[in-house]
């Protein structure tokens, strides 16, 4: 019998090992045939559908990406790296005419789509078009789309422009429900630091909804400002419309307010494009997506000095990270092996991040302290830089934000379930403890904290805060009165943070690259990333999921509803004390 059970595991191993191999020689043909098909040819069209979840930057697990793309003909998962590349090189591409936008929703940020606007924007600019089309419109899309020359609806679509809001999951009833009792530790005067308000309200404290008017209404007037000056159609108006929802069930008045510049069939905007690119009636376009062209784009030549862009992307955890997660060991040792190449000249750490774990975020900040002491370190903040994100960015030698992103939120807290109701009287599960120290158990889910146990945890939360006040402080050069009467967790605008002396300058990522060229006196360098992309051999050696596709799958599923499936997932690896910003913008 054991014979047998050991010739059925080699058998079955065999198989999926065939069958990994087999995969992987498929899409290596598919991948290879099409590359081959790829060319950019006179009067081609950069075609971008980005209706997707745009990660910082392109996976270079090509065959995640193959099978992606398979999946989904019209479309392509670039990274805003290359999507940006794309632009900026076509612009001076005489093989390319212009750009077409497909547009329904951008999985993206405000301001993410900021950056991607200034790059579009010095494109049409350069003399070639772009030109927007889509079915039904999502505002985020039309914020894009107005950086263009011209924008097309179908007759019977929706342009769903109706401003921002913020969103907030509350556990509260759900815990009592269950009888879990949240123990809820926060920095002194944190009133603003609402990521644990789920756990013991069911609505927002004034304190939260005072600093979401705030932040909202900075974003909004951005975008609405930007809008008003792209399609010269008064700002008031713009409110007035979004506040009534014309826009967004009549695509006539659309037309008629100046939004769009027609309504038409996509047959139409194909002969509109040709039109445009100085093709017949009859001829055929060349269309390439960024995907495409950026695998025949002349790649820049590798000098010999270099800027090392450091990618700090997503919750902030100990242990190792990934694309999508900020791991201490994982960025670390990405700071580190920059800081240690003598070829890097300078270092710019592209900073995306809500927070995550207090001490997380000070292993990366020290090893952000050592590589400033040997080159200049930029930081460079994208949709969010909050909490975590922003102790991580403190000890850089200057900051960039863009005007929307979300910065400060400089508190803490510290969440410890009290699981022994529902164990007991849910569960039906009862535990007894034998212990050598009147502590020993302490952490534990089954039994409440003590007086003792709170008044310490209090005071190590507290002294995280003060220490968190007195490294803004330092390295901004403020009162550690003033960083905390700006702080106790509350968040900011990139504008907002620029006049409170937060950030140092607003700007994307290119304006980071270029000061930190000039700080290291370069003229002639090349970029450098960080860290090392897995590709997908080592994720099958690790044993682990190529994870872009999977949560693409998932996230094309559940759509916007993805963002609670996300949150969950994050609650659930919260560990120590946190700092953490809570909530989500619904555009």
């Amino acid at each position: 019998m054991k014979q047998f059970f050991k010739f059925m595991f080699a058998s079955c191993l065999g198989s999926a090992l065939m069958l990994i191999i087999a995969l992987i020689i498929m899409i290596w043909v598919v991948g290879s045939s099409t590359s081959d098909s790829v060319s950019v040819k006179p009067k081609t069209v950069l075609y971008m559908n980005l209706n997707y979840d745009i990660p910082e930057r392109t996976t270079q697990d090509n065959i995640t990406t193959t099978l992606m793309n398979l999946r989904d003909l019209e479309g392509d998962y670039s990274g805003l790296n290359d999507i940006i590349a794309n632009i900026d090189f076509a612009k001076n591409d005489p093989n390319i005419s212009g750009i077409f936008l497909e547009l329904s929703t951008v999985g993206t940020s405000t301001a993410n789509l900021e950056e991607l606007r200034k790059h579009i924007i010095s494109f049409r600019e350069s003399g070639k078009f772009v030109i927007t089309y889509s079915e039904t419109m999502a505002q985020n899309a039309y914020y894009l789309a107005t950086a263009g020359d011209e924008i097309y609806l179908n007759p019977d679509g929706m342009l769903d422009i109706h401003g921002m809001a913020s969103q907030i999951m509350f556990y509260k009833h759900l815990l009592d429900k269950l009888d879990i009792e949240m123990q809820i530790i926060r920095g002194p005067n944190n009133k603003f630091k609402s990521a644990v308000e789920p756990y013991f309200l069911d609505k927002m404290s004034a304190a939260n909804r005072e600093q979401m008017t705030k932040l909202l209404n900075t974003m909004w007037s951005k975008v609405v400002s930007d809008i008003s000056v792209a399609r010269n159609i008064d700002a008031q108006k713009i409110n007035e419309l979004a506040d009534n929802l014309e826009l967004t069930f009549d695509a006539k008045v659309a037309l008629e307010e100046g939004f769009v510049d027609g309504l038409a069939y996509r047959d139409e905007i194909i002969a509109r494009i040709k039109d445009l690119a100085g093709i017949s009636k009859t001829g055929k376009i060349n269309i390439l997506n960024n995907a495409q062209y950026a695998s025949v784009r002349p790649q820049p030549k590798a000098k010999a000095n270099k800027i090392a862009v450091i990618y700090a992307n997503g919750q902030i955890f100990d242990g190792e990270g990934d694309d999508e997660t900020i791991g201490s060991i994982t960025l670390s040792k990405a700071i580190r092996e920059a800081r240690e190449n003598r070829k890097v000249k300078a270092i710019v750490m592209r900073v995306n991040s809500p927070g995550g774990s207090a001490l997380a975020s000070e292993v990366i900040r020290r090893e952000v302290e050592l590589a400033k002491a040997e080159k200049p370190f930029i930081i460079s903040m994208g949709s969010y830089a909050a909490s975590g994100g922003y102790w991580i960015s403190t000890e850089g030698d200057y900051i960039f934000a863009d005007p929307t992103t979300l910065t400060g939120s400089i508190g803490v807290f510290g969440t410890f379930p009290n699981a022994k109701k529902f164990l007991n009287e849910k569960v039906g599960l009862t535990f007894d403890v034998v212990k050598t120290n009147k502590n020993a158990d302490f952490g534990s889910i089954t039994e409440p904290l003590t007086d003792y146990q709170k008044a310490m945890l209090q005071k190590y939360v507290g002294n995280t805060y003060n220490d968190f006040t007195a490294l803004v402080a330092r390295t901004r050069g403020l009162r550690q009165s003033y960083v905390d009467s700006i702080g106790q967790g509350r968040v900011w605008a990139g504008a907002d943070a620029l006049e409170l002396g937060l950030v140092d300058e607003l700007g994307g990522l290119d304006k980071a690259i270029e000061y930190a060229a000039h700080k290291a006196n370069l003229t002639d360098y090349s970029i450098k990333d960080y860290p090392k992309q897995m590709d997908i051999m080592d994720m099958f050696m690790s044993g682990s999921i190529p994870e872009p596709y999977t949560k693409s799958l998932i996230k094309n599923k559940l759509g916007k509803n993805y963002t609670y499936l996300e949150t969950v997932e994050n609650i659930s690896r919260l560990d120590g004390i946190q700092a953490l910003m809570p909530f989500m913008i619904v555009e």
